[in-house]
Protein backbone atom coordinates (compact mmCIF):
# COMPACT_ATOMS: atom_id res chain seq x y z
CA UNK A 1 0.00 0.00 0.00
CA UNK A 2 1.09 3.57 -0.75
CA UNK A 3 1.11 6.15 1.46
CA UNK A 4 -1.81 8.43 1.13
CA UNK A 5 -1.03 12.03 1.52
CA UNK A 6 -3.32 14.67 1.02
CA UNK A 7 -2.40 17.28 -1.52
CA UNK A 8 -3.51 21.34 -0.73
CA UNK A 9 -3.48 24.25 -2.81
CA UNK A 10 -4.25 27.51 -1.13
CA UNK A 11 -4.33 30.78 -3.20
CA UNK A 12 -2.30 29.37 -6.00
CA UNK A 13 -1.68 31.86 -9.00
CA UNK A 14 1.17 30.35 -11.74
CA UNK A 15 2.11 31.54 -15.52
CA UNK A 16 4.11 32.61 -17.62
CA UNK A 17 6.30 35.49 -19.55
CA UNK A 18 3.06 36.20 -21.27
CA UNK A 19 0.98 36.72 -17.50
CA UNK A 20 -1.40 33.99 -15.32
CA UNK A 21 -2.39 30.97 -17.02
CA UNK A 22 -4.31 29.87 -13.62
CA UNK A 23 -5.64 32.28 -10.50
CA UNK A 24 -5.94 31.94 -7.35
CA UNK A 25 -6.71 28.30 -6.72
CA UNK A 26 -8.17 26.76 -3.88
CA UNK A 27 -8.03 23.26 -3.77
CA UNK A 28 -8.18 20.31 -0.92
CA UNK A 29 -6.97 16.64 -2.84
CA UNK A 30 -7.76 13.90 -0.37
CA UNK A 31 -5.28 11.24 -0.29
CA UNK A 32 -6.01 8.16 -2.44
CA UNK A 33 -8.59 9.45 -4.84
CA UNK A 34 -8.43 9.83 -8.53
CA UNK A 35 -9.21 13.54 -9.82
CA UNK A 36 -10.17 14.20 -13.29
CA UNK A 37 -8.68 17.78 -14.18
CA UNK A 38 -11.01 19.24 -17.14
CA UNK A 39 -11.44 21.95 -19.80
CA UNK A 40 -10.53 23.55 -23.20
CA UNK A 41 -7.23 23.71 -24.37
CA UNK A 42 -5.04 26.28 -23.12
CA UNK A 43 -7.61 26.84 -19.63
CA UNK A 44 -4.70 26.10 -17.36
CA UNK A 45 -4.59 22.11 -16.77
CA UNK A 46 -1.66 21.48 -17.30
CA UNK A 47 0.17 24.63 -15.37
CA UNK A 48 -1.92 22.98 -12.77
CA UNK A 49 0.18 20.03 -12.57
CA UNK A 50 3.28 21.70 -13.33
CA UNK A 51 2.91 24.26 -10.96
CA UNK A 52 2.03 21.30 -8.17
CA UNK A 53 6.07 20.31 -9.60
CA UNK A 54 7.24 23.55 -9.21
CA UNK A 55 7.62 23.53 -13.06
CA UNK A 56 6.02 26.81 -13.85
CA UNK A 57 8.51 30.00 -14.06
CA UNK A 58 6.39 31.52 -11.61
CA UNK A 59 4.06 30.71 -9.01
CA UNK A 60 2.31 32.26 -5.87
CA UNK A 61 0.42 30.71 -3.12
CA UNK A 62 1.22 27.41 -0.91
CA UNK A 63 0.92 23.38 -1.63
CA UNK A 64 1.51 21.59 1.09
CA UNK A 65 1.60 17.61 0.90
CA UNK A 66 0.79 15.91 4.07
CA UNK A 67 1.04 18.81 5.85
CA UNK A 68 4.55 19.18 4.56
CA UNK A 69 5.64 21.72 2.06
CA UNK A 70 5.81 20.82 -1.54
CA UNK A 71 9.86 21.87 -2.12
CA UNK A 72 10.12 19.34 0.73
CA UNK A 73 8.02 15.99 -1.12
CA UNK A 74 9.20 16.41 -4.59
CA UNK A 75 10.28 12.94 -4.35
CA UNK A 76 6.80 11.70 -3.26
CA UNK A 77 5.08 12.68 -6.46
CA UNK A 78 5.64 11.04 -10.26
CA UNK A 79 4.57 12.63 -13.49
CA UNK A 80 3.80 11.69 -17.28
CA UNK A 81 4.07 14.66 -19.38
CA UNK A 82 2.34 15.08 -22.79
CA UNK A 83 3.73 12.72 -25.38
CA UNK A 84 4.62 15.93 -27.51
CA UNK A 85 6.82 16.99 -24.86
CA UNK A 86 9.39 14.65 -25.02
CA UNK A 87 11.90 13.90 -27.64
CA UNK A 88 11.89 10.43 -28.71
CA UNK A 89 14.74 10.81 -30.91
CA UNK A 90 16.79 10.82 -27.34
CA UNK A 91 19.21 7.48 -28.05
CA UNK A 92 17.36 5.69 -24.95
CA UNK A 93 15.82 1.92 -24.52
CA UNK A 94 12.11 1.62 -22.96
CA UNK A 95 13.97 -0.31 -19.92
CA UNK A 96 16.50 2.63 -19.32
CA UNK A 97 13.71 5.11 -19.76
CA UNK A 98 11.85 3.14 -16.89
CA UNK A 99 15.08 3.18 -14.86
CA UNK A 100 15.12 6.74 -14.53
CA UNK A 101 12.10 7.07 -12.63
CA UNK A 102 14.34 5.04 -9.86
CA UNK A 103 17.60 7.77 -9.64
CA UNK A 104 15.39 10.39 -7.11
CA UNK A 105 15.66 6.85 -4.40
CA UNK A 106 19.35 5.41 -5.62
CA UNK A 107 21.22 9.14 -6.66
CA UNK A 108 22.54 10.13 -10.69
CA UNK A 109 25.79 8.54 -9.48
CA UNK A 110 25.37 5.16 -7.78
CA UNK A 111 24.57 2.36 -10.24
CA UNK A 112 21.23 0.28 -10.29
CA UNK A 113 21.25 -2.53 -7.96
CA UNK A 114 19.53 -5.75 -8.58
CA UNK A 115 16.37 -4.16 -6.35
CA UNK A 116 16.09 -1.65 -9.03
CA UNK A 117 16.34 -3.61 -11.95
CA UNK A 118 13.47 -5.82 -10.57
CA UNK A 119 11.68 -2.94 -10.08
CA UNK A 120 11.83 -1.85 -13.70
CA UNK A 121 11.50 -5.51 -15.36
CA UNK A 122 7.97 -5.54 -12.99
CA UNK A 123 6.80 -1.97 -14.31
CA UNK A 124 7.56 -2.98 -17.92
CA UNK A 125 5.02 -6.05 -17.15
CA UNK A 126 2.27 -4.33 -15.27
CA UNK A 127 2.25 -2.50 -18.56
CA UNK A 128 2.94 -5.15 -20.83
CA UNK A 129 6.00 -4.30 -22.53
CA UNK A 130 8.72 -6.17 -21.15
CA UNK A 131 9.17 -8.19 -24.25
CA UNK A 132 9.83 -4.32 -26.18
CA UNK A 133 12.81 -3.49 -22.93
CA UNK A 134 15.83 -3.06 -25.47
CA UNK A 135 14.12 -1.10 -27.81
CA UNK A 136 14.92 2.24 -28.42
CA UNK A 137 11.78 4.76 -27.24
CA UNK A 138 11.55 6.60 -30.41
CA UNK A 139 10.66 2.94 -32.38
CA UNK A 140 7.14 2.56 -30.16
CA UNK A 141 3.89 3.63 -30.74
CA UNK A 142 1.90 6.30 -29.32
CA UNK A 143 -0.03 3.73 -26.90
CA UNK A 144 3.44 1.93 -26.06
CA UNK A 145 5.40 5.10 -25.51
CA UNK A 146 2.61 6.38 -23.13
CA UNK A 147 3.14 3.69 -21.38
CA UNK A 148 6.49 3.10 -20.78
CA UNK A 149 6.16 6.56 -18.99
CA UNK A 150 3.33 5.31 -17.10
CA UNK A 151 6.27 2.52 -16.14
CA UNK A 152 8.73 5.54 -15.31
CA UNK A 153 6.47 6.55 -12.53
CA UNK A 154 5.58 3.16 -11.01
CA UNK A 155 9.19 2.56 -10.47
CA UNK A 156 8.92 5.98 -8.42
CA UNK A 157 6.60 4.47 -5.96
CA UNK A 158 5.32 8.07 -5.45
CA UNK A 159 2.16 8.91 -2.94
CA UNK A 160 0.67 11.55 -5.76
CA UNK A 161 1.25 10.81 -9.81
CA UNK A 162 0.49 13.49 -11.92
CA UNK A 163 -0.69 12.47 -16.16
CA UNK A 164 -0.84 15.47 -18.46
CA UNK A 165 -3.49 13.69 -21.05
CA UNK A 166 -2.39 10.04 -21.01
CA UNK A 167 -4.94 9.40 -23.62
CA UNK A 168 -4.36 11.36 -26.02
CA UNK A 169 -3.57 9.57 -29.41
CA UNK A 170 -3.34 5.93 -27.94
CA UNK A 171 -5.35 2.97 -29.12
CA UNK A 172 -7.70 1.61 -26.95
CA UNK A 173 -5.99 -1.31 -25.68
CA UNK A 174 -3.34 1.11 -23.93
CA UNK A 175 -6.69 3.13 -22.58
CA UNK A 176 -8.34 0.06 -21.14
CA UNK A 177 -5.04 -0.92 -19.16
CA UNK A 178 -3.70 2.79 -18.24
CA UNK A 179 -7.38 2.99 -16.64
CA UNK A 180 -7.67 -0.23 -15.09
CA UNK A 181 -3.89 1.21 -13.42
CA UNK A 182 -4.96 4.07 -12.41
CA UNK A 183 -7.86 2.16 -10.53
CA UNK A 184 -5.19 -0.20 -9.06
CA UNK A 185 -2.83 2.53 -7.75
CA UNK A 186 -5.75 4.53 -6.54
CA UNK A 187 -7.56 1.35 -4.39
CA UNK A 188 -3.57 1.25 -3.37
CA UNK A 189 -3.54 4.72 -1.28
CA UNK A 190 -2.32 6.96 -4.32
CA UNK A 191 -3.64 10.12 -4.93
CA UNK A 192 -4.15 11.04 -8.65
CA UNK A 193 -4.98 13.79 -11.21
CA UNK A 194 -5.32 13.01 -14.57
CA UNK A 195 -6.32 16.16 -17.14
CA UNK A 196 -8.07 15.22 -19.68
CA UNK A 197 -10.79 16.50 -22.84
CA UNK A 198 -12.30 13.19 -22.13
CA UNK A 199 -15.40 13.86 -20.88
CA UNK A 200 -16.86 10.41 -20.85
CA UNK A 201 -13.62 8.95 -18.91
CA UNK A 202 -13.40 11.29 -16.67
CA UNK A 203 -16.91 11.62 -15.55
CA UNK A 204 -16.94 7.52 -15.36
CA UNK A 205 -13.58 6.70 -13.24
CA UNK A 206 -12.84 9.38 -11.51
CA UNK A 207 -14.08 10.38 -7.85
CA UNK A 208 -13.73 13.68 -8.20
CA UNK A 209 -13.91 16.39 -11.16
CA UNK A 210 -11.82 20.17 -11.30
CA UNK A 211 -12.88 21.90 -14.01
CA UNK A 212 -10.33 24.49 -14.99
CA UNK A 213 -10.63 27.64 -17.14
CA UNK A 214 -8.31 30.37 -15.92
CA UNK A 215 -9.55 29.40 -12.57
CA UNK A 216 -11.26 26.47 -11.14
CA UNK A 217 -14.62 26.67 -11.54
CA UNK A 218 -16.01 23.68 -9.75
CA UNK A 219 -14.50 20.70 -8.06
CA UNK A 220 -16.05 17.74 -6.65
CA UNK A 221 -18.22 14.79 -7.48
CA UNK A 222 -19.34 14.12 -10.98
CA UNK A 223 -23.39 13.85 -9.47
CA UNK A 224 -22.39 17.63 -8.49
CA UNK A 225 -20.23 19.44 -10.93
CA UNK A 226 -20.88 17.87 -14.21
CA UNK A 227 -24.13 19.77 -15.22
CA UNK A 228 -24.88 21.59 -17.96
CA UNK A 229 -24.28 25.24 -15.79
CA UNK A 230 -20.42 24.34 -14.77
CA UNK A 231 -20.00 22.61 -18.43
CA UNK A 232 -20.85 26.02 -19.95
CA UNK A 233 -18.90 27.66 -17.66
CA UNK A 234 -15.63 25.83 -18.40
CA UNK A 235 -15.63 25.61 -22.39
CA UNK A 236 -18.47 27.99 -22.97
CA UNK A 237 -18.82 28.43 -26.59
CA UNK A 238 -16.61 25.35 -27.32
CA UNK A 239 -19.47 22.87 -25.57
CA UNK A 240 -22.70 21.86 -27.34
CA UNK A 241 -25.48 20.27 -25.18
CA UNK A 242 -28.36 18.61 -26.84
CA UNK A 243 -31.21 17.75 -25.11
CA UNK A 244 -32.19 14.25 -25.52
CA UNK A 245 -35.10 12.87 -23.32
CA UNK A 246 -34.13 13.01 -19.63
CA UNK A 247 -30.38 13.51 -20.51
CA UNK A 248 -27.82 15.99 -22.44
CA UNK A 249 -25.41 14.84 -24.44
CA UNK A 250 -22.58 17.20 -24.21
CA UNK A 251 -19.64 17.93 -27.00
CA UNK A 252 -16.62 20.12 -25.74
CA UNK A 253 -14.31 21.61 -28.50
CA UNK A 254 -14.93 18.32 -30.71
CA UNK A 255 -12.99 16.00 -28.34
CA UNK A 256 -15.66 12.96 -26.89
CA UNK A 257 -18.48 13.27 -25.42
CA UNK A 258 -20.96 12.09 -22.64
CA UNK A 259 -24.39 12.47 -21.08
CA UNK A 260 -25.22 14.67 -18.35
CA UNK A 261 -28.46 15.60 -16.73
CA UNK A 262 -30.33 18.07 -18.55
CA UNK A 263 -30.70 21.80 -16.94
CA UNK A 264 -33.75 21.79 -14.11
Amino acid sequence: MTQSLDLVLRGVSAGYADGAALEDVDLTVRGGTLIGVIGPNGAGKSTLLKAILGLTPWATGSITLGGRPMEDRRDRVAYVPQREAVDWTFPITAAETVMMGRYRRIGWIRRPGSADRRSAREALARVRLEEIADEQIGELSGGQQQRVFLARALVQEASVLLLDEPMTGVDQATEQLVTGLLRELRNAGTTILQSTHDLESAAEISDELCFVNGRVVAFGPASETFTPPILHATFGGELLIVGAGDHAHTHAGGHHGTAAPPPS
